[in-house]
C-alpha cells in the first residue's frame, strides 16, 4: 500500500496510541494531535523512535490551528474526547464543547483540508439501557448521562458531514474496549484501571452489584484493526458496532485476575448487560474480534506494572466520588 498521511486526534490516549502503533508497523506516516488532558506521553515511547512519528501538543477547540495540521492529510482519526460519567454531569459544558464543538473542528479542518477517510470513535453508551441482546445498530438511543449524549451528537455532525459535504465518513460504536495503556482515571471508567491498581496494592475488587452485570469487553488490538478495515474501505455515511461477540460478567473477570472483593451499591443508569451485534460490520467490513476474553485479560496481567501509577479506589473514596451520579441518576 501507498503510505498513507494519518492523522489521530487524541493519539496519546490509550485506543489511540495502540492505533498509532500499528499505522506506523504499516509503513504509514502519522501526526498526534493532543492536549495530554487524559493521554500519556509514554503511551507513544515506542511511536516517538519512527522517523515517520510527529506529535503536536494541541487542543481540537483552537481552530485557529488546526487547519496547518490537517493540510494534506489523507486519513483522520477522531478519537479526542472527555470521558467518564460523573464529571459528565458534574461539568456538562466542558464535555459539550470538547465532544461536540472540538468534533465540529475537526470536521471542518477535514473537510477544508479535502482529507479522503474520517474515522469517528463513538461510543455504545448512546443505545442507554438496550432493549434487545446483542443491540443491533437499529435499537433506540437513550443516552443517560452527558457523556454519552455529547458522544452521540459528535456522531451526528460526523454522519451529517459525511451527507451533506460528501465528506468520506465512518462512525464505530465501541464497546467496553480493555487492553495495556487502558485508562486509570475515572472510578467508572476504566475497570480494569481500578482493578489492577487494587490487586498491585493487595485490596479488595470493588464490584459494583452483585457482578453478575456482564460487559461486552473487546480488546483493543481487535478495535484498531475495526478502524484500519474502515479507513481502507469505500463506504461512507455509515455507524456501526464493534465488540467481542460475546459478554462476560465482573465475576468472571474477578475470577480470572485473583483476590479478594468487597460488593458496593448498583448504580443508576447502567446496563446490566452490553452486548453488541457485530452482523453490520461483518458484513461490510469482514471484520470479527480475534482475542479471546481470558487471553487478553492474560495479556494485561503481563502488563501490570503499567498501571502501579494508577489511582487506588476503596469503597469510601468511591462512594464520596460517585455521589452526583447517585444524585441525578437515580431515578
Amino acid at each position: 500500500m501507498t503510505q498513507i498521511r494519518a492523522l489521530v486526534t487524541g493519539g496519546a490516549g490509550f485506543i489511540g496510541s495502540h492505533l498509532v502503533d500499528f499505522l506506523l508497523s504499516q509503513g504509514h506516516s502519522v501526526t498526534v494531535l493532543d492536549n495530554l488532558s487524559g493521554g500519556r506521553l509514554k503511551n507513544l515511547n515506542e511511536a516517538n523512535k519512527k522517523p515517520h512519528f510527529r506529535f503536536i501538543h494541541g487542543n481540537i477547540l483552537d481552530r485557529s490551528s488546526l487547519g496547518a495540521l490537517f493540510e494534506g492529510i489523507d486519513w483522520v482519526f477522531h478519537l479526542a474526547a472527555l470521558a467518564d460519567i460523573v464529571p459528565s454531569i458534574e461539568k456538562p459544558r466542558d464535555y459539550f464543547e470538547t465532544n461536540v464543538d472540538g468534533t465540529f473542528n475537526v470536521l471542518e479542518a477535514s473537510k477544508n483540508a479535502g482529507v479522503k477517510r474520517f474515522l469517528y470513535t463513538a461510543s455504545s453508551s448512546c443505545y442507554g439501557i438496550p432493549q434487545q441482546y446483542p443491540t443491533p445498530e437499529s435499537s433506540p438511543i437513550s443516552p443517560q448521562y452527558p457523556y454519552a449524549l455529547t458522544k452521540y451528537l459528535g456522531e451526528q455532525l460526523v454522519l451529517h458531514w459525511a451527507q451533506v459535504y460528501q465528506l468520506p465518513a465512518i462512525s464505530l460504536r465501541l464497546f467496553n474496549v480493555f487492553g495495556p495503556r487502558s485508562r486509570t482515571t475515572g472510578v467508572y471508567g476504566a475497570v480494569f484501571g481500578v482493578f489492577l491498581a487494587q490487586k498491585l496494592h493487595g485490596k479488595p475488587y470493588t464490584i459494583v452489584g452483585d457482578g453478575t452485570q456482564t460487559r461486552d469487553f473487546t480488546y483493543v488490538t481487535d478495535v484498531v484493526h475495526a478502524l484500519y478495515a474502515a479507513a481502507q474501505s469505500e463506504l461512507t455515511n455509515e455507524f456501526m458496532n464493534v465488540g467481542s461477540s460475546g459478554h462476560y460478567s465482573v465475576n468472571r473477570l474477578v475470577e480470572l485476575l485473583g483476590g479478594p472483593r468487597v460488593y458496593i451499591p448498583k448504580r443508576p443508569g447502567e446496563p446490566e448487560c452490553t452486548f453488541a451485534d457485530i452482523t453490520k460490520i461483518g458484513q461490510k467490513l469482514n471484520w470479527k474480534a480475534k482475542v479471546k476474553f481470558e487471553e487478553g485479560v492474560q495479556k494485561i496481567l503481563s502488563e501490570i506494572d503499567g498501571f502501579k501509577d494508577a489511582p487506588l479506589w476503596e469503597v469510601n473514596n468511591i462512594q464520596e466520588a460517585t455521589k452526583t451520579w447517585f444524585q441525578y441518576l437515580n431515578k
